[in-house]
């Protein structure tokens, strides 16, 4: 492998549903909580407004297919898409159902199952549970079920030939070695063969399953919330006497990190005793979403960001075993500050930034998916017809 494979995460939240309608109001998208954001301290860069590609509304296809000319233009490989599914019940699934079905854009795809429960974190009353995420390995068999589509696609990304799926959460299953077994099971009866499966880390509570719960592989998950260092202020002198004078200082409200400092200590970690895929994010600032508690990565630039992505770059293509597979979160994260996408104030400087961390090796591996997709296409005429889903 001598290339590498940028996989964006990519948030379905741009269009309107009516469980958002009911919760947030009629006509509700994440878009409401991007423009009602506002700076907090001295240099913090808010709001976050989109350039080239607008306010869109991913219901529309045209816009789908923007997104992955875009996206390929500047070298990322596939979005990995949030996957919302609750017993069966999912939720935002109109963007990547109509991009499954239709075929179009022509774009790779991963699935990333989002397994959280869905609360009023946005107005600070995370206990009240607005959808709730339940187990049971009945519902494991259903899940694969549906997948099943998904996976024989040949736009699906593939790790070893098989289909690469992503647990935000492997913390929360309740037996995720069960979990991880009905799935492997399931996926032979639909044809599909092995299964490629990930847990996402970003806390300490999440690295335990990277040993010994029947994982392939980690996905490192950007921002490590273990390792970003002294917040801003958090022992100043200002920071104390605002406390005991009562006052409003602009680092008592939110967590503010430095983002260059942030990088410099990702790079400094060692790499784990089991395979990882390396992740990087542009920035990080939710303060859009929340009126108090926020975290915000301040201080990114192009070119720190480029300076991180080689990094992860280098070090991807270091080890065979990785397939050239990172990641970047976010592709369009526009209430978390985490975005390629182009934005008023940088435009497409990250996408350049990305597109140059990269070459040469992205033309190399295009050349190679078009001969590893033809094959897959053959291959899938002997295994199934008509893939056994409803």
């Amino acid at each position: 492998m001598s290339s590498v494979r940028p996989i964006a995460f990519y948030l379905p939240q741009y269009h309107p549903i009516p469980e958002n309608d009911e919760w947030w109001g009629t006509g509700f998208t994440e878009w409401r909580n991007v423009v009602r954001a506002t700076p907090r301290f001295p240099g913090h860069y808010q709001p976050h407004l989109p350039a080239d590609l607008g306010f869109y509304d991913l219901r529309l296809p045209e816009v789908r297919q923007a997104q992955a000319d875009l996206a390929k233009e500047y070298g990322i490989y596939g979005f990995c898409y949030y996957h919302y599914w609750m017993e069966g019940k999912r939720l935002l699934e109109r963007p990547f159902e109509e991009v499954l079905n239709s075929g179009k854009p022509d774009f790779p795809f991963a699935l990333c199952w989002a397994n959280e429960n869905w609360t009023r974190r946005w107005d600070g009353f995370d206990k009240e549970i607005l959808a709730r995420q339940a187990y049971s390995f009945e519902d494991d068999v259903r899940h694969i079920k549906w997948l099943a589509k998904a996976f024989l696609d040949p736009r699906y990304i593939r790790i070893d030939g098989k289909p690469l799926f992503l647990i935000y959460r492997a913390a929360e299953l309740p037996n995720a070695k069960q979990t991880i077994e009905i799935f492997r099971t399931e996926v032979y009866k639909h044809g599909i063969g092995e299964i490629f499966l990930c847990n996402t880390e970003s806390n300490p509570q999440q690295y335990v399953h990277s040993h010994g719960s029947g994982f392939d592989a980690a996905v490192e998950f950007q921002p490590r919330w273990d390792n970003l260092g002294e917040p801003i202020g958090q022992r100043s002198r200002l920071r104390y006497w605002a406390r005991r004078l009562g006052m409003e200082s602009p680092f008592l409200k939110d967590t503010v990190f430095d983002y260059q400092t942030v990088i410099e200590r990702m790079m400094m970690l060692d790499e784990p005793d089991y395979l990882r895929f390396s992740c990087v994010t542009p920035s990080w600032d939710n303060s859009a979403r929340r009126a108090r508690e926020a975290y915000v990565l301040t201080g990114s630039t192009p070119s720190l960001y480029e300076k991180w992505l080689r990094f992860a770059v280098e070090r991807t293509l270091s080890r065979p075993e990785l397939n050239g597979v990172l990641f970047i979160n976010a592709w369009n994260e526009w209430a978390e500050g985490n975005h390629l996408e182009p934005c008023q104030k940088w435009g497409r400087a990250y996408l350049e930034a990305t597109r140059s961390a990269i070459q040469p090796s992205t033309q190399v591996f295009r050349e190679n998916r078009r001969h590893d997709e033809t094959d897959f296409r053959q291959d899938l005429r002997g295994i199934v017809e008509d893939p056994p889903v409803s």
